[in-house]
């Protein structure tokens, strides 16, 4: 599965810890992720990310086209509802494209789990067929 990865400034280490905890996991599929979140994963976990411009240079309009495109089978977007920026992605924004194009989106470490251990137990599976019939 193609997986997608964002965090806001403050939950980026919290984005290291979880794909350090779930490595074996992710580094059975393809990561992709915003600049600077991708480097991060990659420096704690030695895992290979494609890694998309900074999000606030354009890399969360990169992640978005690859959700238009069905290019992404789920999106984990780590954000800071206490002091986003004016800069930082706009979540509300990317819920609505997730929705619009059926990609399983997390916002919280919770969620994040629950969708990576899904995703190993073949849960998720149906993307594989869905993104065929697109």
């Amino acid at each position: 599965m193609n997986i997608g990865f964002i965090a806001h400034d403050a939950k980026k280490t919290l984005m290291q810890n979880f794909c350090i905890a779930y490595r074996g996991i992710l580094a059975k599929h393809s990561l992709f992720a915003t600049g600077t979140t991708g480097r991060m994963i990659e420096e704690a976990c030695g895992l290979n990310v494609y890694k998309y411009l900074a999000g606030h240079v354009g890399g969360v309009q990169q992640i978005t086209t690859q959700i238009e495109q069905n290019d992404l089978d789920m999106l984990i977007f780590l954000c800071d509802p206490l002091t986003p920026k004016r800069h930082e992605p706009n979540i509300k924004h990317l819920m609505y494209i997730c929705d619009m194009h059926t990609i399983p989106l997390a916002t919280n470490l919770a969620t994040a789990e629950m969708l990576v251990k899904s995703m190993d137990r073949g849960e998720l599976d149906w993307r594989e067929a869905y993104r065929k019939e697109e």
